[in-house]
């Protein structure tokens, strides 16, 4: 009930498709007799309940991201470097809802179910954000991308890049399942919250 009234929702705030679906970047096991466990970099369809205003212009964030990637990005979100670009006129008014309690990431299940994804690793990134990245940021794509991460549940979107990436990649290094069920008890009151949301 709750994913249709959503879909109910987001076809009345806007024009446009309910599902928005990017290419994203992720890793994938492979298991080869005899050998050790490779991670396999692949692009897939990545799902999330459309939050901003349909066909608009990409070039924008593609810009911002490149500027946090290398430590600016300050000057458009009030002197914060941050992970997502703030006041940004292409959402609806109903996607920032959306954002804030991160309900938009819903679909990201159907994600998981094609093993896509996990409930719990390290955000999938769009691909011209590896664009960016130096060699040993590369380790953090060597786990499934979750929904939910470790950064996530400690500043969300006021996280900086370089932090961003000691975080994740100390995950790939640590990860279990004793961590995972740590951070996604830690989701619940950060969601809750809407700390760090944008």
């Amino acid at each position: 009930p709750l994913l249709i009234l959503l879909a109910i929702l987001i076809k009345l705030d806007s024009s446009g498709p309910v599902i928005y679906v990017q290419q994203r970047v992720g890793s994938r096991r492979r298991k080869r007799p005899g050998r050790l466990t490779t991670w396999e970099i692949r692009t897939f369809p990545f799902y999330k309940f459309r939050s901003m205003y349909h066909d608009v212009d990409q070039s924008p964030h593609q810009k911002y991201i490149k500027e946090f990637c290398q430590g600016g990005g300050a000057r458009e979100n009030g002197g914060r470097n941050i992970f997502k670009l703030r006041n940004d006129p292409r959402i609806t008014p109903l996607g920032r809802i959306l954002r804030k309690t991160s309900l938009d990431e819903l679909p990201q299940l159907i994600n998981v179910i094609r093993r896509d994804m996990s409930l719990v690793g390290p955000r999938p990134a769009p691909s011209y954000e590896l664009a960016h990245y130096q060699k040993a940021h590369y380790e953090r794509l060597a786990a499934l991308p979750g929904i939910t991460g470790v950064w996530q549940v400690h500043g969300r979107c006021r996280v900086r890049f370089e932090e961003m990436m000691r975080m994740d990649i100390d995950y790939v290094r640590r990860c279990s399942f004793w961590l995972d069920l740590k951070i996604l008890l830690l989701t619940i009151p950060a969601v809750i919250s809407g700390r760090g949301a944008e």
